[in-house]
């Protein structure tokens, strides 16, 4: 196994941990309460998978307020 399939993923949560109301993602993160819980308990790659879908969850969010 490679070095990079057993590296810890860092977490994407910044302490800005307060949910939108609206849209069910917290304003730090993007992170739903679902996902945030199951964080601890996801392999490498699913982390990685979920960073690429809150990189994309971002930028709607962001767009979408423009």
């Amino acid at each position: 196994m490679s070095q990079n399939a057993t590296a810890e993923v860092k977490s994407p949560c910044i302490s800005v941990c307060a949910m939108n109301e609206d849209t069910g993602f917290c304003h730090g993160c993007y992170r739903t309460i679902d996902e945030i819980k199951a964080w601890w308990d996801m392999d490498a790659e699913a982390k990685k998978n979920l960073l690429v879908t809150l990189d994309d969850r971002q930028l709607q969010l962001v767009d979408f307020a423009d």
